[in-house]
């Protein structure tokens, strides 16, 4: 995705914070640092992508953030869906008029509601990979559950997962091989799809005349 924007005067005078879940880390500063107007506009602050192996803790961590820096900035988006808050999060994010990306979760937002619905569909047992997972498998999903020191939870955590979804934000077939012989190792039927980061998008809305997506 390509962003040309044009900044209103009006743009610069308090920044726009951006809260995101260290999993889209790489994908926020791709989409914003390395845009040279939007990060006059936009500072960006991750959370530990751990937080998701103890989803209870992701809204009381957001609104730590919140209560602390919302006065510094005219908005607030959070890159997180719900993510397993069963609505706490949005919560919070009404107590300080901050907005989030629509969507339970990750999976859900790059795929789209309506693909990511097909393939749950026609396969409730599919177990999804981003870049960010496919990068980090071993210390994200190998030790985060667990599995480097026993082993026996394989079948207690995959038992009815029959496919691996990899969820692509780049075109890199060095990720692709080895999402590809994660799924052969775990057993798994191997899926590709590429989605890009145009679902960050609205981390950036409304901050300038012109946005072009490409």
């Amino acid at each position: 995705m390509r962003l040309e924007m044009t900044l209103q005067p009006q743009d610069a005078v308090r920044k726009r914070l951006v809260l995101g879940c260290g999993a889209l880390a790489y994908d926020m500063v791709d989409l914003i640092k390395k845009n040279e107007v939007l990060d006059q506009v936009v500072d960006i602050q991750c959370l530990p992508a751990k937080l998701h192996h103890t989803p209870q803790f992701i809204a009381a961590e957001v609104e730590k953030v919140l209560a602390a820096r919302v006065q510094d900035y005219a908005d607030i988006y959070v890159a997180y869906g719900d993510c397993g808050t069963a609505g706490e999060l949005d919560k919070v994010l009404q107590k300080y008029n901050a907005k989030r990306i629509p969507g339970e979760h990750c999976f859900e937002f790059f795929a789209g509601a309506g693909e990511y619905a097909e393939i749950t569909e026609a396969e409730l047992g599919s177990f999804f990979l981003t870049d960010f997972l496919v990068k980090q498998f071993d210390h994200f999903v190998i030790e985060g559950l667990g599995l480097d020191r026993y082993p026996e939870l394989f079948d207690v955590y995959f038992e009815h997962y029959t496919q691996m979804v990899y969820l692509a934000q780049t075109e890199d077939p060095k990720l692709q091989e080895k999402a590809r012989a994660y799924a052969e190792d775990f057993g798994m039927k191997y899926i590709y799809r590429y989605v890009g980061v145009s679902a960050l998008a609205p981390l950036v809305e409304g901050l300038a005349v012109e946005v072009n997506h490409a």
